[in-house]
């Protein structure tokens, strides 16, 4: 005969999860703040440091103005406006 176990009860006193805020479009917020290629210095903000497109769930950017983000990304770094890696310095550079 099979005996029926207990169900595992959770805890009593559980601290709350931590619920992230939604994050808000800054493009949609401030219509005045316009995507463009040939400022370079904005669109650093939205790569990583390893020379990577950021992902919406850390920039916070919706779903339009993310793929206008790396429309315009991918045109600064085709006209060498924007590296495609990180700078490395290599060992070699660092004895000298």
């Amino acid at each position: 005969m099979a005996v029926a176990k207990e169900a595992p009860r959770g805890r009593k006193w559980s601290k709350p999860r931590y619920v992230p805020r939604r994050k808000v479009c800054s493009f949609c917020v401030d219509k005045s703040q316009v995507i463009d290629y040939k400022n370079p210095e904005k669109l650093l903000h939205f790569i990583t440091d390893r020379g990577k497109i950021a992902p919406r769930r850390k920039t916070g950017t919706c779903a339009r103005h993310q793929r206008i983000l790396a429309r315009e990304i991918k045109r600064a770094r085709h006209l060498a406006l924007m590296p495609y890696a990180p700078v490395h310095i290599h060992e070699s550079e660092m004895a000298r």
